[in-house]
């Protein structure tokens, strides 16, 4: 999908760089959630969790097609370079299945984390503690400083906007366990 500038917000905060689709819904746990249709959400990792786990090596899902599922249900495992974690379901519902094109392409996790790379869709309702873009950004503000404080470097300056996407960065440790 090309990059619409005007539903996209560029973020950078240290040596991390992403683009956020503005209208996305954002986890804690640093899932995305797009409706595709009413009452169907499809859900990803976003950057900063690729930047965390490293590159995408599979995933695995643990439940059926059609089975109900519960927010902060764990439903599969993502595998990286970097760490190994669990995926936990941000919306109740029942599993509408996962990416099959991701057993060909793992690549697309990190390529295009926010369209083509995305993981599995839930038929019901996100978890009410989802966040919009602005949201996020504050999350990835907290998230990108704990980081920085643990390594010594200090806090970094949130930069956001609409001027020219940024080059990608360097990430840290990926805090894995989470809900929305």
């Amino acid at each position: 999908m090309p990059i619409d500038p005007a539903r996209t917000q560029y973020y950078r905060r240290a040596r991390f760089t992403t683009r956020l689709p503005t209208h996305y819904l954002y986890a804690r746990s640093h899932f995305w959630l797009l409706q595709v249709e009413p009452g169907l959400w499809r859900v990803g990792l976003t950057h900063f969790a690729t930047r965390m786990l490293g590159d995408f090596v599979e995933c695995e899902f643990q439940i059926p097609e059609g089975d109900s599922v519960k927010i902060g249900q764990t439903i599969g495992w993502v595998e990286g370079f970097k760490a190994v974690a669990d995926i936990f379901c941000v919306a109740e519902g029942d599993f509408a299945g996962f990416n099959t094109e991701l057993n060909k392409k793992p690549e697309l996790v990190d390529k295009d984390a926010y369209d083509r790379g995305w993981l599995f869709m839930v038929r019901g309702t996100p978890d009410k503690t989802c966040v919009d873009c602005a949201g996020y950004v504050a999350l990835l503000d907290q998230a990108v400083d704990r980081i920085l404080s643990q390594t010594g470097e200090g806090h970094g300056e949130s930069q956001s906007g609409e001027e020219e996407p940024p080059n990608e960065g360097d990430g840290g440790p990926w805090e894995k366990k989470g809900k929305c």
